[in-house]
């Protein structure tokens, strides 16, 4: 389920069912939100935004278990809040999901990472978000042919004073006024998850985006994390930089970036508390199924071959937890030899 769909869901919802909403009890306006700390009972939501919000909610917090858990290990280093938010603007009919998500304002939480920094702060899904540090969300337009801006740039915010004080203020509204919360960020692998759109999952150095039609985003929570781990891998290995610097994306190159990332899959699992045959469990899951386009191509190595990869690496990882405790792939991670030029 895209955003792109439940944009078009709400503007059904908007244009059939509005009278409908507006006389219900059970859908309060956005201001009465802001007059209490009880949340009141709302209209269902649509089956649509049901589906998106479960989806946002398990990537973002089988990341943030990716990216804490492998924080020490990791060159660039950030702080997570555990939290995602969300822009009314970028759905399209925004004001109707504000009307149902009893929202006062255009942003809101969207998930919270369960026991994780925000909700320890006080923060549940559904608050209004006024701003965060000095950045009052109102002060920043919105562009109706650039829905994405606006988020885009309160997400570069919040990344930037994560990154740079280990905290993020965040003001919302508690029985009608605004009141600020310190999230104390816990140490994290710089990328940020995230639902995007189509049928990939990719990295882009600094991002995961997993669309939401992809093969694998139903799978178990073991086997998503498999995926995630997978990108994770890309990034934290500095894939896209390495390609930029040698004469962008070849084949022989891209196969063993891929392969790289594929190896180092399980030690990325182990240190988010999954076991390490999760990496391979869904290789061997995704692969027989979906190999005719990717899986067989020449950038990367067949399912089988990238299962048997996974696999090798079990030794090591033992090996590593054994001497210290942790599988540090920092210190005992083989890289491929990758040909520069």
């Amino acid at each position: 389920m895209t955003r792109r769909a439940v944009a078009a869901a709400l503007s059904a919802l908007a244009l059939w069912a509005a009278p409908l909403m507006a006389g219900t009890h059970d859908a309060p306006p956005p201001s009465d939100q802001a007059t209490t700390d009880t949340p009141s009972p709302r209209a269902p939501l649509p089956a649509e935004v049901v589906e998106l919000r479960e989806k946002d909610a398990r990537v973002l917090t089988l990341g943030y278990r990716l990216a804490t858990g492998n924080a020490r290990f990791c060159d660039d280093r950030t702080f997570s809040a555990g939290l995602l938010l969300h822009d009314m603007a970028a759905y399209g009919s925004g004001e109707t999901l504000r009307t149902l998500l009893g929202l006062g304002g255009d942003v809101g939480v969207q998930a919270l990472v369960p026991g994780g920094p925000a909700e320890a702060a006080g923060l549940r899904v559904d608050d209004t978000v006024l701003g965060i540090g000095d950045m009052v969300f109102a002060d920043i337009p919105s562009s109706e042919s650039k829905p994405w801006d606006r988020i885009e740039t309160i997400r570069a915010e919040a990344e930037r004073l994560l990154r740079e004080t280990g905290t993020l203020p965040i003001t919302i509204i508690r029985s009608g006024a605004p009141v600020t919360r310190i999230i104390e960020g816990v140490p994290a692998c710089a990328s940020r998850f995230e639902i995007g759109e189509g049928t990939r999952a990719v990295a882009d150095g600094h991002r995961i985006v997993i669309g939401p039609d992809f093969a694998g985003v139903d799978y178990p929570d073991p086997l998503l994390a498999a995926v995630l781990a997978h990108e994770l891998a890309h990034n934290v290995l500095r894939h896209r930089a390495w390609h930029e610097a040698n004469g962008g994306r070849k084949q022989a190159t891209v196969r063993l970036t891929e392969r790289e990332a594929d190896r180092l899959m399980p030690w990325l699992l182990v240190n988010a508390g999954f076991a390490p045959e999760a990496a391979s469990q869904f290789m061997k899951r995704w692969g027989p199924r979906h190999g005719g386009w990717i899986f067989r191509a020449r950038s990367h190595d067949g399912w089988d071959e990238r299962a048997e990869f996974i696999e090798a690496e079990f030794a090591p990882i033992d090996a590593a937890r054994a001497a210290d405790g942790t599988a540090d792939w920092s210190r005992h991670f083989r890289r491929e030899a990758l040909p520069e030029g």
